[in-house]
């Protein structure tokens, strides 16, 4: 009886120190993610993005947090692309040519914004792979897409829909596109935050 009281002990408290470590491990990462969010407009969501890539033991660079931001941002700007398709579809078929038009923009401009964020996606993946040279070049290139692709969510939302599409469709593409628009905007801030703190390294090495 005395030796299964005392293996339940052990194993209660192997189990305590296991959550406890889990615990302690997230909360390392919370603040450090924190930290590198300190710089977007939308820190909460920038957290939320990041935090299933981080633990204590494997802490995303400043460039993996760029692109895993970045990627995030992709994957919401094709299922809004998705979406928008989807609806118009639907109003294609009831023949109704003012709310299909208004759509047809923003489908225009989602198309665009999923062009533009994929190139990006490429272009981030090979900064400081192909010589300290290129490095501002793919930076440029990068900040232009993503540039791009927040002013066409940006048009979408404030301009196209306009008064031509139902309120319930309406509210549900610009809950979409607004979530791309804050994406790309966080994207941007990790990548310039990114750049910054490696050229300051290069400085630091190379005086």
């Amino acid at each position: 009886m005395a030796q299964m009281t005392f293996s339940l002990l052990v194993l209660y408290l192997t189990i305590l120190a296991c959550l406890l470590s889990t615990i302690e491990a997230r909360s390392r990462a919370r603040a450090y993610l924190e930290a590198q969010c300190r710089s977007t407009l939308y820190t909460n969501l920038c957290v939320r993005t990041l935090l299933p890539h981080a633990n204590k033991y494997d802490l995303p660079s400043p460039q993996k947090i760029a692109q895993i931001s970045l990627t995030t941002c992709l994957a919401k700007a094709r299922f809004t692309k998705a979406y928008v398709n989807m609806v118009a579809k639907e109003l294609n078929k009831t023949k109704n040519p003012g709310e299909y038009e208004a759509l047809e923009e923003c489908l225009y401009q989602i198309n665009n914004g999923v062009n533009q964020i994929t190139q990006s996606v490429k272009e981030l993946q090979q900064m400081g792979k192909d010589g300290e040279e290129n490095f501002g070049w793919h930076e440029s290139n990068v900040q232009s897409w993503v540039g791009a692709a927040l002013t066409d969510a940006t048009a979408c939302m404030d301009g196209f829909l306009g008064d031509k599409i139902g309120s319930k469709t309406k509210s549900m593409i610009k809950t979409r596109f607004l979530n791309v628009k804050e994406l790309a905007s966080n994207s941007l801030a990790l990548l310039n935050r990114f750049t910054a703190r490696h050229r300051a390294s290069r400085a630091i090495k190379n005086p």
